[in-house]
């Protein structure tokens, strides 16, 4: 018997006998009370501190307190984090690069893959790159203020691209690589851009046809016929001096970018961003955190799409400190990439932490191995309630924990790479027992908030906050946070956008009287100033019976099911709630094949398939403790289709479009979710 055949036996037996673990258990749970999570009632989490009277002031970043008071001219519970003073009239994103190039030049600042092999620019490289491509778009006749709509995958040549336009004073207009032609033209059109840029030549025929029906449209771009190297050929006839002038004349204020939003519930819209907006959040981090981020030695993979706030304001951070930076080749092959960057910061959307818990899980199996995996969750979990509860855990369950770590956590954590000390997940809610079992387990996840609208974040856990379960975290530094009267989230700082391109209307709607930016999500602040959300007002749910019903905890927690990958509840003007449900084809075949189940060949035949019904409906069931019957799942369905960004069911950051949703199961919600009533017969 091997040693660790040995140590999983003795890990089910001692699972066994002290946590009474039964066949019962689901994943992930916090204990086997059932009891509602701390997510859905921050009210009920006990401070360490206990009651903490109010303002209140602490710093959790030396020399940036965060303050929490009642608002003496609203009466709002409001939250605040002080940031650096502000910026230079001339600061721009230019700067950031070249201050990396003059402290770190000879450096690594990217290391990513090209034709197979991994390759690595420093500092100067880099900013010398940035330099011949500003040139070349200045010898294509680019001036200060021109668009430039750009589509491309998260790469080196995305980076030193965006870099570049900045550097020249154009404006950036983001397109995803998978939006439509339609969507190209649309964001072209509303962004006036001269120029479109594209990285394939599989994106340059979906724009075919935009320089006929954009007339700002000048000339597009395709780098993988050569256009890169094109624009840097061009910047021969540019001169340094030239150059220098141009960067000189960009002010902070300057607009730079035009963010398209991948909101759940409406069409994008273009939200302006300037040059001071990415700045001032790229430079308050590193200062707040410099023990991690000013660590010459730690480093950071970057996979989420650059077109979306969050991982473009993630990339200006890292350049701002000086953490070496990785590119992921994608997703699919992030397993093995983290193996080569062994990150000290990872950036993630909750559902590639999901299934880095469902592989682990489905390796585990259901025999010895999945016993101990099993306790091993519940003592990660039970491990941080207390330290949630009480600010330390108890000497029982620091002892399970520890039993479990050289048997589970430890491989777990080498899978991420070995080296991780700050995964941050954002664009999505993370369930809190998936986010206790993962801390719990020694690998730090801490979950932050933030919008396209306040350049990404705008509050967050930091290293060296105490664990709150559910919680968000503090207010980033630089901004304000107050709880309305009907509990809408609503921020104020230097980072927020000042207004929507082009609309006028959206621009008006979206900030208070006193000119606070309404997020739309509902929370909760606790005296410490922790943040909680507890749903979106979009999203709210009002029945036929007029009860409101937030989703989005219930959707959550069914999504931890390992075979379902998307879930959105209905029931707007509706008798009840409902759920439609979509499935992870290979993580099916996985559980099937874990359970000794025969795997199915797809997603058709793994939507009818009675083992895989039986699991979605174990989820519904334990999501429905969640929620008063009123609130409820009464009926679900599972469509055999995947939820895809191309068929514009999901966002890039994996979030469901709700109303897309609804409108593309119309027929399915109508005509068998809610199956009209037959007209009564009239007594003759």
């Amino acid at each position: 018997m091997s040693v660790i055949t040995s140590l999983n036996k003795r890990a089910a037996n001692l699972a066994q006998k002290a946590l009474r673990l039964g066949g019962d258990f689901v994943h992930p749970v916090s204990d086997d009370s059932g009891n509602t999570p701390d997510y859905n009632d921050p009210n009920n989490i006990i401070s360490p501190d206990g009651h903490i009277d109010l303002p209140h002031t602490v710093e959790w970043g030396e020399g940036f307190p965060s303050t929490t008071f009642l608002d003496p001219e609203t009466g709002l519970l409001t939250t605040k984090t002080e940031g650096k003073p502000p910026l230079d009239e001339g600061t721009t994103i230019y700067d950031i690069y070249a201050d990396r190039a003059e402290r770190m030049g000879d450096e690594p600042l990217y290391t990513y893959k090209t034709n197979g092999e991994w390759v690595t620019k420093t500092g100067n490289e880099v900013l010398a790159d940035i330099r011949q491509i500003a040139k070349g778009l200045m010898h294509y006749g680019l001036k200060k203020g021109d668009g430039v709509a750009f589509m491309c995958r998260t790469s080196y040549e995305w980076d030193v691209f965006d870099a570049a336009v900045m550097a020249c004073g154009g404006v950036l207009a983001t397109i995803y690589d998978t939006d439509s032609a339609e969507q190209i033209r649309n964001i072209v059109n509303n962004s006036d851009s001269r120029l479109l840029v594209v990285e394939t030549t599989d994106m340059r025929a979906k724009a075919d046809g935009a320089d006929k029906e954009c007339p700002a449209l000048e000339h597009i771009i395709c780098f993988e016929n050569g256009g890169l190297d094109e624009i840097m050929a061009y910047g021969s006839g540019v001169s340094d001096e030239e150059l220098d002038e141009r960067i000189a004349s960009i002010k902070k204020t300057d607009l730079c970018s035009i963010v398209y939003t991948s909101g759940s519930t409406a069409a994008p819209k273009g939200v302006e961003m300037t040059h001071e907006h990415y700045c001032t959040t790229a430079l308050n981090l590193p200062a707040y955190m410099p023990k991690l981020l000013h660590e010459r030695k730690n480093s950071v993979l970057l996979f989420l799409p650059q077109a979306h706030s969050f991982a473009r304001a993630i990339n200006y951070i890292c350049v701002a400190s000086e953490l070496h930076i990785y590119i992921a080749q994608g997703i699919k092959t992030l397993i093995a990439d983290l193996q080569v960057a062994k990150p000290s910061v990872m950036i993630v959307v909750p559902r590639v932490l999901e299934k880095v818990y469902n592989a682990a899980s489905q390796k585990a199996g259901h025999g010895a191995k999945g016993v101990a995996f099993a306790a091993a969750v519940v003592a990660a979990q039970n491990y941080m309630k207390e330290v949630s509860a009480k600010g330390k855990a108890g000497a029982l369950a620091k002892a399970r924990r520890m039993a479990f770590d050289p048997v589970v956590y430890a491989s777990l954590r080498e899978v991420l790479g070995g080296r991780a000390q700050w995964i941050v997940a954002g664009g999505a809610p993370l369930d809190p027992e998936l986010m206790a079992f993962f801390r719990g387990a020694g690998v730090p996840v801490y979950e932050g908030y933030g919008l396209t609208e306040t350049t990404a974040p705008c509050a967050f856990n930091p290293l060296g906050v105490p664990y709150h379960q559910g919680s968000v975290g503090v207010a980033f530094p630089g901004f304000e946070l107050r709880i309305a009267e009907d509990e809408e989230i609503q921020v104020k700082g230097t980072a927020v956008f000042p207004k929507y391109h082009k609309n006028e209307e959206a621009s008006e709607d979206s900030f208070t009287e006193d000119g606070w930016y309404r997020t739309g999500d509902l929370g909760r602040i606790d005296d410490d100033g922790f943040l909680y959300i507890i749903g979106r007002k979009k999203d709210l749910i009002i029945t036929a019976g007029g009860k409101n019903v937030s989703p989005c905890e219930m959707e959550a927690s069914i999504m931890t099911s390992p075979v379902v990958s998307q879930c959105v509840m209905i029931g707007d003007r509706k008798p009840f709630i409902a759920a439609i449900i979509s499935l992870d084809l290979a993580e099916t075949n996985l559980w099937l094949e874990s359970k000794g189940a025969e795997q199915v060949a797809d997603l058709d035949e793994a939507s009818k398939n009675p083992i895989v019904r039986a699991e979605v409906e174990r989820a519904v069931n334990k999501a429905n403790e969640l929620a008063s019957r009123a609130e409820s799942i009464r009926k679900f369905e599972i469509v055999p289709d995947e939820f895809t960004e191309e068929n514009g069911l999901v966002t890039p950051s994996m979030k469901a479009r709700r109303q897309a949703v609804v409108e593309h199961y119309r027929t399915l919600i109508d005509k068998v979710i809610y199956v009209p009533r037959k007209p009564a017969a009239h007594a003759e």
